[in-house]
């Protein structure tokens, strides 16, 4: 007698679509609300800005990724933080905070240790950059044909932020961004999903 079983299991998109979105949706209101409190305090908040190469600028590596630089800053970060985040986050919370939270540390690090002196750094787009390294190459990392296929769409939409790690503006913090899509492909090798139990045939 020969049996077939699957011991693959699946949880369900929808619930994980509406924790993705509310998650997602959550995060960007406050971006805008900090930046509000920002500039009613007359720009109180750019203190938690990254300063380069002093040693107790580091704690500012993590609080630095939620303020901005003024109202067009929040809002250009915004929606490409809303679509790649809502994506990312799609796999599962749990993993999807642990990927932000190494973009957020390699990036803030390596602003830290190459950013120009007497300049202070903030601002969202570093992990925009890393959750776009990210799903950029999860799917070739964890060898899912539908992630390969997301990434593919993702480089289409989104390819030409790459410029922005380029040294090409002043004023934008291209160790950011650099930094940030390096901690992205990082967090896609550490955090990698293992591939579903293969079918099992018994006879």
């Amino acid at each position: 007698m020969t049996g077939i079983r699957n011991s693959a299991t699946g949880t369900g998109t929808g619930p994980r679509a509406v924790a993705a979105g509310v998650l997602m949706l959550g995060w960007v209101a406050l971006l805008w609300a900090l930046e509000g409190v920002d500039t009613a305090t007359g720009h109180s908040l750019d203190t938690y800005g990254i300063s380069p190469r002093e040693p107790s600028e580091l704690l500012d590596v993590v609080p630095s990724a939620f303020l901005h630089s003024g109202w067009n800053h929040v809002a250009s970060n915004s929606v490409p933080l809303l679509v790649l985040g809502f994506i990312a986050a799609l796999a599962g919370l749990r993993r999807f905070a642990a990927v932000v939270l190494t973009v957020i540390v390699t990036g803030g690090l390596g602003v830290w240790l190459t950013a120009p002196s007497h300049t202070v750094t903030l601002g969202a787009s570093g992990v925009v950059f890393g959750l776009f390294g990210y799903l950029l190459v999860r799917g070739f990392v964890d060898r899912r044909p539908l992630d390969i296929v997301t990434g593919v769409i993702i480089a289409a939409v989104y390819g030409s932020i790459l410029w922005g790690v380029l040294p090409t503006e002043s004023g934008i913090s291209w160790q950011g961004h650099l930094f940030g899509l390096t901690g992205g492909v990082a967090a896609a090798f550490v955090f990698r999903r293992p591939r579903d139990p293969a079918t099992t045939v018994t006879a």
